[in-house]
């Protein structure tokens, strides 16, 4: 397993080196979408059930124990900013992650603060 580099050490070995150039804004605007797509408890814990497997509404409503229409209102929010996709069956949605990188945004965000905790 590769050294542990601390946030010290980047600051020290950054430093000196030139900034590099930021993305175009059109990608920091939808960088800045998602992440406030994400921003919000509960969002956050359906992408924490929807890393493990996809889920309809009930399930996600008994996993978090919060109402149906809330679980529905930010499922809607999620996936018009491209998180979740759901597709019929049946009587049921399915929801799934769009895209498991944005499983790793939550579970960095979770792990930070975690380990920042005394």
């Amino acid at each position: 397993m590769p050294p542990t580099t601390t946030h010290d050490e980047l600051d020290h070995q950054h430093s000196g080196a030139p900034f590099p150039s930021p993305p175009p804004r059109e990608t920091l605007d939808a960088a800045g979408d998602l992440l406030r797509a994400l921003a919000a408890p509960i969002r956050i814990a359906i992408v924490m059930q929807l890393r493990e497997s996809q889920r309809c509404v009930h399930e996600l409503v008994d996993a978090l124990g919060v109402a149906q229409p809330l679980v529905s209102q930010h499922l809607r929010i999620l996936k018009s900013a491209g998180v979740v996709a759901g597709e019929r069956a049946g009587r049921e949605v399915m929801y799934r992650l769009v895209d498991h990188h944005l499983a790793h945004i939550v579970v960095d965000a979770i792990a930070h603060v975690e380990e920042d905790r005394p």
